[in-house]
């Protein structure tokens, strides 16, 4: 089966997985972590996008990317931070071959509804895979700094984080407060699918009104015998 065609928009924020080679460790040293944040740092400011957060599991990374108005640069920015990130590895450690999937999986978010709430799926990895009790503990995200009102200088702050109160410190506590909050299982579910099956993260209203603007089917249609008016 062809692979389906990827879906970026201009102006959107994107979640983005990469997963290692046979989901096999990508981080092993600090210095790893640290050279792949050099790195984003790097190619988001020298491609004016813009990252609203970010955690490098061991195995895979999650961002959330806004490429602002040249769609193309989504996929400039995640090939160099992929290249750069295999020849260092590959150095080290005297070998060769692919250090990632051939392909990393995105998803188009409808930011007014999903963007803070995918910040967060992005941001509580660590918790979810049992390596700590608060997200805030975990060093290779974007949490600490939000929670604590120190973001890194270089993370783009979106406007709902922003929205959540006057001063730094009213916006680390009211944010910390709501990762603590029960998430909807509906919300994980709607996340994790979009971004496996490539297509929006938001609600079959918006998803409606993007496909008419771009002319294109974006709606994942279960299987089985389609409707009468479909044949």
């Amino acid at each position: 089966m062809p692979r389906q065609s990827r879906f970026v928009l201009p102006n959107c924020p994107h979640h983005i997985i990469q997963r290692g080679h046979n989901r096999q460790a990508v981080f092993t040293r600090d210095d790893d972590y640290l050279y792949y944040l050099d790195n984003l740092q790097e190619w988001k400011t020298a491609l004016d996008c813009k990252v609203y957060a970010y955690c490098l599991m061991t195995n895979h990374v999650h961002l959330v990317v806004d490429p602002g108005n040249d769609p193309e640069k989504l996929g400039l920015l995640m090939k160099r931070l992929a290249g750069r990130q295999t020849r260092y590895i590959n150095t080290i450690e005297n070998r060769s071959g692919s250090l990632w999937e051939g392909r990393y999986k995105s998803s188009p978010i409808e930011a007014n509804q999903y963007l803070l709430a995918c910040c967060r799926y992005v941001e509580l990895n660590p918790v979810r895979a049992g390596m700590v009790d608060d997200p805030a503990q975990y060093h290779w995200s974007s949490c600490s700094g939000k929670v604590q009102g120190f973001p890194v200088a270089w993370l783009d702050l979106d406007p709902f984080y922003l929205s959540l109160g006057k001063s730094a410190g009213k916006r680390a506590k009211k944010y910390a407060l709501w990762l603590q909050e029960s998430i909807p299982e509906s919300e994980l579910e709607l996340i994790r699918d979009a971004t496996q099956q490539g297509r929006l993260t938001a609600n079959d209203n918006f998803i409606r009104q993007m496909a008419d603007t771009v002319g294109r089917c974006l709606e994942v249609r279960k299987p089985g015998r389609p409707r009468k008016d479909e044949k």
